[in-house]
């Protein structure tokens, strides 16, 4: 039973979601503001659903915090068409965003791939790992590690590494890494996997000659290339 996280100061909003994902079969734990929600957060929460606008602490400063200390998978929820929103929750580490007011379906379509990808890691043997170059991940333990450097990757940005090192050389779309890595179709104007892939760039020291590991291919998608 995945245990899920709100922190909105909507209740009634807020209050609805809960009786929504109890009929999921989740375990469902509700805070009306930033601080309250992060006293909320233990080992025990496998998904944070996070409101942007919120007194004491926005969704922003909650997420900056919150990342400080944890890795659990967060889904922003921001105002409808405001896209500034959306960037600046993924660049501050948001596994996805979510629109209001948005539908039933969406949310829980959203909820159950973000899970989906976090529950899979947690099933497999702590000790197995996949390697490439001097890239090697424990998939059983979401972690990942660069000569040997342990990688500060948030639960998206490690399974879009994985991803990336099962299809070395190989040009990746941005539809096939938002089907197959964050389990959504790419809508028109969908800068998560943009965001996703920058983030990751970022954290992943370049080649020896100064190259980043992964490429962008302008209109085609991306590639993970090797150092000379």
């Amino acid at each position: 039973m995945p245990h899920i996280l709100i922190i909105d100061d909507d209740v009634e909003l807020s209050d609805l979601l809960k009786e929504v994902l109890s009929f999921e079969n989740c375990a469902v734990s509700v805070a009306y503001d930033g601080l309250s929600g992060l006293e909320a957060v233990d080992d025990s929460v496998d998904l944070i659903l996070l409101d942007v606008m919120m007194p004491k602490l926005n969704g922003f400063e909650t997420l900056k915090q919150l990342r400080e200390k944890w890795d659990v998978p967060v889904l922003m929820l921001t105002a409808k068409g405001d896209e500034i929103d959306r960037v600046v929750g993924l660049e501050l580490g948001a596994d996805d965003y979510l629109p209001k007011p948005f539908s039933e379906r969406e949310l829980l379509a959203r909820i159950r791939a973000i899970l989906r990808r976090t529950q899979v890691s947690k099933g497999q043997p702590q000790n197995d790992f996949v390697t490439y170059r001097d890239i090697k991940l424990y998939p059983g333990r979401l972690e990942a590690y660069c000569n040997g450097d342990l990688l500060d990757l948030t639960s998206t940005e490690f399974a879009l590494l994985h991803y990336f090192l099962l299809h070395p050389g190989t040009v990746l779309t941005k539809e096939d890494l938002s089907l197959d890595v964050l389990g959504k179709r790419l809508a028109a104007f969908d800068r998560a996997i943009d965001m996703h892939v920058s983030n990751l760039r970022k954290k992943l020291p370049d080649w020896p000659n100064g190259k980043p590991r992964i490429k962008t291919l302008r209109g085609r998608g991306y590639l993970l290339v090797e150092g000379d």
